[in-house]
């Protein structure tokens, strides 16, 4: 669809102001729906291929701030793809063995495999975001001396994410990054909801709302990333997402756009195999004719 185009960012000149987060363009919400329908079918459709071909691989990144709708988009516009060819992996507080190793290596273990789809709920882009705003994450990961206090430290971790996903991208993994864009009054009242809702209390923590305190200092991170890191190998897409059904539509049209792009075919089976293919099924249809001749037989006794 022709908004898309909007959505994906250009690193000239990006500013996260120029994105409103109740953005819908014309589409109206009954309307949305239907499309989104759509868009399911034919990416049901497709993944069946791209999970056949066993070529490429799509990798799906979520970031937002908390009650953006990331679990929301994994939820509906996954729902119709076969589990088998789709992989959701959570990023939360690394782990001891986590923080042993290089920043990228445990969503490195993660990445989706040859025909399938990996989403990747929170992703490396943690590294210039949370760990932006609270600095002091960096003295748990055991750098090299004067690394965390190398004011190029951001500048060369964005150097180090593009050159990863571009090896990525020569490797056939397609990489899709979105940012759901919500407001700070509509985070608000999303908050608001899971605390009267008591099925939904498990959804918050006193830590959310402490996080909410650095809402214009992650903004500032956010931009900043993006900006550094939408290449045209591994495009942003800045995602309104103050209107669920409005986001879930855009993320699912971006999805399936990408995957007519990579067109993904059933695999052609040598003529030879489909020799042996034909006899077989011969040999099951003359199976099944004696079974039908014998049911014949029997019924006339």
């Amino acid at each position: 669809m022709n908004f898309t185009k909007e959505l994906r960012v250009s690193r000239q000149g990006f500013r996260i102001k120029d994105y409103d987060p109740s953005y819908c363009g014309t589409i109206k919400r009954k309307e949305a729906l239907e499309l989104h329908d759509s868009r399911l079918e034919e990416l049901q459709e497709m993944q069946d291929r791209f999970y056949a071909q066993d070529q490429h691989a799509l990798l799906i990144v979520l970031q937002g701030m908390d009650t953006a709708g990331k679990d929301g988009i994994i939820k509906h516009v996954m729902s119709g793809v076969n589990p088998t060819g789709c992989e959701v992996y959570s990023f939360k507080q690394p782990s001891q063995l986590e923080l042993d190793h290089d920043y990228l290596w445990r969503t490195n273990t993660r990445l989706p495999e040859r025909g399938r789809i990996g989403i990747f709920n929170r992703s490396y882009y943690e590294e210039v975001l949370i760990v932006r705003v609270h600095p002091e994450i960096l003295e748990k990961q055991k750098l090299p001396e004067g690394n965390k206090d190398d004011p190029k430290i951001w500048i060369e971790r964005y150097e180090d994410l593009n050159a990863f996903e571009l090896y990525l991208s020569r490797n056939g993994i397609h990489i899709l990054k979105f940012f759901l864009h919500i407001s700070k009054e509509e985070q608000r009242l999303r908050f608001l909801q899971r605390l009267d809702d008591p099925t939904k209390n498990w959804k918050f923590a006193p830590a959310d709302f402490a996080e909410r305190g650095y809402w214009d200092t992650y903004q500032e991170c956010y931009e900043l990333m993006i900006k550094a890191t939408s290449t045209s190998h591994a495009p942003w897409y800045v995602i309104p997402a103050d209107r669920k059904w409005f986001a879930r539509l855009a993320v699912s049209s971006i999805i399936v756009d990408a995957l007519r792009g990579i067109d993904p075919q059933y695999p052609k089976i040598p003529e030879s195999d489909q020799r042996v293919l034909r006899e077989l099924r011969d040999a099951l249809a003359r199976e099944g004719q004696k079974v039908s001749n014998k049911k014949k037989v029997s019924s006339k006794k």
